[in-house]
């Protein structure tokens, strides 16, 4: 990939909010930022003066970058979604923020509620609710939900549905900030009529007026020298202007500006790889094996260049001793593609193999007549080089699908190798296909990550006792009660031990034993 010509390239940014990625050699996105200003910004970033004062950290990042591409959005809090939003689908190593799995907060209204209320959550779930947002300012959010509570008396109570008990031990009615329906002090009509008012405000419906009055009544306050009460109400102000603003919601597959094309990149693969036509079925296999104590892999799915995320599968490596990502590979491609055989062949038990049609063939039949549990994919993709695809090669041709279409992709030059060539096929970096390629390896690469760091958390919450031979659950709760933890366990006397109740002196025994040659 050519370095691009920066002075040239910035002449086309604007004097606009956005959003800007900046790319390393070989196209991988390494920082996502944004801007009020996208050109002032970014030009800073290629100042001669800028790399000299700037930290370590930022001198890397600027010498790394060859190329950037940018996504104007039409305010600050859109530019800040689409920056988290981007963030974690690319994950780019100069990032800090927004790299964890928080999300920005959203509106929960369940209209299906006895009595309705606002809710603050981060996970939109389809459980028939509205929800509203994302909202990219959490303090202006919560002050902008509180006030409306107020305003239109709204309860906050945590009850399904509040009665005379919960009206015993709350005060929003005495101080008038709740309309109490838990004592039909409104009408369910009324009161849905309050709830419908306040969803059309957070649609942005209706927000002028709500400002006028606002306005108006900060003014009447300052002229009446109510100082405190007009600061109240300035700051109420700016908080819900953040908070009711329209902003575009930056979900996958709507609203994000983006160079992503699948079907453009989907054919343009189908012909780089001399397939028959577009892979609309993909799958990648990846291996993780960041300590011999948990070898994992994982298997990803896109359909027509998107991710399917209801056929990501995970595995346990089994056969393998140690860390060996060629044998690991072939375990989980023979693991993954008897399954789809031998599940089609118990859906299809009358359906036998036409003369002279290969297994391949016969699973693209059954896929015709409907009649596949799961669809064998266009094409295979291992992450890794000739060892990797060597491996994978050899298991599908034991299953006689050899006719399956397989690539390795070597991540160090993403390069593409294709069985029985010596070459591997190069795609230059600036091309969908290969774009593509990348996308589904990296998901792979993600899911089997996160498949190692859950099973090592597991690993580090089980006790050491766990691993002495006759420990059950039962005694464990019992010793640690009575030694509070496994050094104290160790300080302990073999009498001691056996004093516990619920433990014999024979385990007692053994277990004074076991844990002092553990030590």
């Amino acid at each position: 990939m050519e370095k691009a010509d920066f002075r040239i390239k910035l002449r086309d940014v604007p004097h606009q909010p956005g959003v800007y990625l900046m790319k390393d050699r070989i196209g991988s996105i390494i920082y996502v930022g944004k801007a009020k200003d996208l050109r002032k910004r970014m030009s800073s970033y290629f100042m001669a003066s800028r790399k000299m004062r700037a930290d370590v950290k930022t001198r890397a990042l600027i010498e790394a970058i060859w190329d950037f591409e940018f996504h104007v959005v039409r305010n600050e809090q859109e530019s800040l979604l689409l920056e988290g939003k981007l963030i974690k689908d690319y994950r780019p190593r100069y990032n800090v923020t927004f790299r964890d799995d928080k999300r920005f907060y959203l509106v929960k209204v369940n209209i299906h509620d006895p009595w309705p209320r606002l809710v603050m959550t981060r996970l939109k779930k389809d459980d028939q609710a509205r929800y509203f947002g994302p909202f990219a300012h959490s303090s202006a959010l919560r002050a902008s939900v509180e006030w409306l509570n107020r305003k239109f008396g709204l309860r906050t109570c945590r009850a399904h549905d509040p009665g005379e008990q919960e009206y015993k031990h709350c005060h929003a009615d005495v101080i008038r900030n709740c309309v109490a329906p838990c004592v039909g002090r409104i009408s369910r009509e009324d009161y849905a009529a309050r709830i419908e008012e306040v969803c059309r405000l957070l649609e942005g419906k209706g927000r002028r007026e709500v400002f006028d009055d606002l306005r108006e009544e900060m003014s009447a306050a300052a002229e009446a020298m109510q100082f405190e009460r007009a600061a109240l109400l300035r700051d109420m102000i700016q908080n819900l202007e953040l908070t009711l603003n329209p902003t575009r919601q930056f979900s996958r597959g709507r609203g994000l500006p983006t160079t992503v094309k699948p079907t453009e990149d989907l054919a343009e693969l189908g012909e780089w790889l001399d397939l028959p036509g577009p892979p609309r079925v993909m799958e990648c296999f990846d291996i993780s094996n960041v300590s011999s104590t948990h070898i994992v892999a994982s298997m990803v799915r896109f359909v027509d260049g998107a991710p399917d995320n209801q056929a990501y599968r995970r595995y346990r490596i089994k056969t393998v001793k140690g860390q060996d990502d060629f044998a690991s590979m072939a375990e989980v491609v023979r693991r993954r593609y008897s399954r789809i055989l031998l599940e089609n062949a118990v859906a299809n038990p009358d359906v036998a193999a036409e003369s002279q049609e290969s297994v391949v063939e016969t699973q693209r039949r059954l896929a015709r007549m409907g009649k596949a549990k799961v669809l064998l994919p266009d094409l295979v993709i291992v992450d890794g080089g000739k060892g990797q695809l060597s491996s994978a090669v050899a298991e599908l041709r034991q299953l006689q699908l050899h006719e399956l279409p397989v690539i390795g992709l070597a991540k160090q030059r993403e390069e593409v190798f294709r069985p029985g060539e010596s070459e591997p096929l190069v795609i230059p970096h600036d091309r969908g296909a290969l774009k593509l390629l990348q996308r589904i390896r990296d998901e792979a690469h993600r899911f089997a990550n996160a498949y190692n760091s859950l099973l090592l958390r597991r690993r580090m919450k089980e006790s050491l006792l766990d691993d002495c031979p006759g420990m059950t659950a039962g005694r464990k709760i019992l010793l640690m009660k009575r030694f509070g933890s496994v050094a104290g366990l160790r300080k302990a006397g073999f009498e001691e031990i056996a004093q516990c109740r619920g433990i014999t002196k024979s385990f007692a025994e053994s277990l004074y034993q076991w844990l002092h040659r553990a030590e």
